[in-house]
């Protein structure tokens, strides 16, 4: 396993849809060919995550179909919309068994079997703030639910559902962002009923059972603050046991963690909360506010951010895409598109790859879709990905140790040297790689100084592993006056260094 692996994520319904379309008949995992994997492989990923893997419910299923505001959003998708192509919220889960769609749990242990042979690694969803709203715990366990009344249910109806159970009718509170109004085809899990927590951390122990990692959404829902600021005396077991206060996830990781040491926890986090989550016991979380920066087109934010602590930043998902996501073709032209993928897959971390974004995808799907429209490869954006894997899969890209180094100015008064960041890579055998982006656009120029006293009196060979550029550099100027730099907007090298 690699210090920092590279992720490939997959939507599994609209993979297997596509499959099946192939094939003329529903397809399974036992389906995906060796070579879908083999190729997998082949571009040097790590793990795969199969988003939505889990038994979603009729119930939930239906809102997405009724729902007027969904459906609307899955037309401009999908002009030719049919209910057949809504399949539904893969994070409305009524079970954390595999899709029988899918071919069940030993579909899934036959497709990782075949990946584990490859050297890949499997990531799956676990969503612990909330179920589908048909889930077998409604009729068992309906105190494992947050539960609303009858002057919510009037007063916000976008909140809170009544059902009917063979015990009488409930008012549950749909799961939600405390910013926004609540996931209509969810229900509101309780992390202060400690029966509930027991079972959910036994639910987990199920799903580390069939993977190597796990990715939790929207993880930062049950720290207690956020939980009790969200729900307030909603919270409050009905069944009279003691309300809960500590923190779930970090005895539910170190319980899983007894048994599997090596098994990751992946958390979905924003708010400023990713060192909290961090400390909590979380192998990687999002790194969403680079993400945003680099949309925003903020090179000086950039620059102010990764001059953090690098033990933060190797802990770190970095990002262009994800389902969450606008599709990053569609959201950078490409230039910047090139660019901003430069700086973020060559920093520290877990680099993610969404299905579709190295052919260029525009068309951002919706999770309640089962069926994608057809779009046309983008070849030289596809060749521009395929380089920059191989770059990735380089020893001191993967292993090796990482620093941010500082630009300045080529002559007085040039101040574009401050839409520059450059990286630099070391392997354990001294093999080195320099990273300089003009994240701007307007061309620039500027001079960063090389750590490496031992050049006085040689001469650098540079060779740029995206490109075809080769020059020859005077090792004396470049750890004195440092290695000048003059790059078009949006420009970019990558360069291995090596001496003579």
């Amino acid at each position: 396993m690699s210090k920092y692996p590279t992720l490939y994520q997959i939507n599994t319904r609209i993979w297997l849809q596509e499959l099946s379309h192939k094939l003329g008949r529903p397809a399974t995992f036992d389906d995906v060919p060796d070579s879908a994997l083999d190729r997998i492989a082949r571009f040097g990923f790590d793990w795969v995550w199969l988003l939505g893997v889990w038994q979603t419910g009729e119930a939930s299923r239906q809102i997405s179909i009724q729902n007027p505001a969904w459906r609307s959003e899955l037309e401009q998708t999908l002009p030719e919309l049919t209910d057949d192509d809504i399949s539904g919220s893969p994070f409305a889960i009524q079970s954390y068994k595999v899709h029988q769609d899918f071919g069940g749990n030993d579909a899934l242990a036959g497709i990782r079997n075949r990946l584990q042979d490859r050297g890949v690694k499997l990531l799956l969803d676990f969503v612990p703030n909330h179920t589908a709203l048909d889930h077998p715990w409604i009729e068992d366990h309906p105190e494992f639910f947050v539960h609303g009344n009858e002057e919510l249910l009037l007063s916000e109806p976008q909140n809170y559902t009544r059902l009917g159970t063979q015990s009488g009718s409930l008012i549950l509170a749909h799961g939600r962002d405390p910013y926004f109004d609540g996931w209509a085809d969810t229900l509101q899990l309780n992390y202060r009923h400690g029966g509930f927590r027991a079972a959910m951390r036994e639910t987990l122990g199920g799903v580390a059972g069939m993977c190597d990692g796990v990715r939790c959404d929207m993880a930062m829902l049950i720290l207690p603050d956020i939980f009790r600021q969200t729900w307030g005396v909603l919270s409050t077991p009905l069944d009279g046991t003691e309300p809960v206060d500590t923190p779930f996830w970090p005895e539910a990781i170190r319980k899983i963690q007894q048994d599997r040491p090596d098994f990751v926890f992946m958390a979905e986090v924003y708010w400023e909360l990713e060192v909290e989550l961090q400390k909590q016991g979380f192998h990687y979380t999002y790194d969403k506010k680079l993400y945003d920066m680099l949309v925003h087109h903020d090179p000086g934010g950039i620059c102010h951010h990764m001059k953090g602590d690098v033990g933060f930043h190797g802990r770190s998902v970095h990002f262009l895409e994800n389902h969450d996501e606008p599709r990053a073709n569609a959201t950078f032209e490409p230039g910047p598109h090139r660019a901003a993928a430069v700086a973020t897959f060559f920093t520290p971390g877990l680099r993610l790859f969404h299905d579709g974004q190295l052919r260029g995808r525009r068309a951002k799907l919706s999770m309640h879709l089962g069926r994608r429209p057809s779009e046309p490869t983008d070849t030289s954006l596809l060749h521009f990905y395929l380089r920059l894997l191989r770059c990735l899969e380089r020893e001191e890209i993967r292993n090796g140790e990482w620093e941010l180094l500082s630009c300045r100015s080529a002559w007085e008064n040039n101040a574009t040297f401050q839409n520059f960041f450059c990286y630099l890579w070391e392997g354990r055998q001294a093999e080195r790689v320099l990273v300089v982006v003009n994240y701007a656009q307007v061309r620039g120029q500027g001079r960063v100084v090389l750590p490496y006293p031992e050049w006085h009196g040689c001469t650098v060979i540079l060779e740029d592993l995206l490109g075809t550029e080769w020059y020859e550099r005077d090792g004396t100027e470049m750890i004195s006056d440092g290695l000048y730099l003059d790059l078009p907007d949006w420009g970019f090298n990558v360069f291995q260094l090596e001496t003579t």
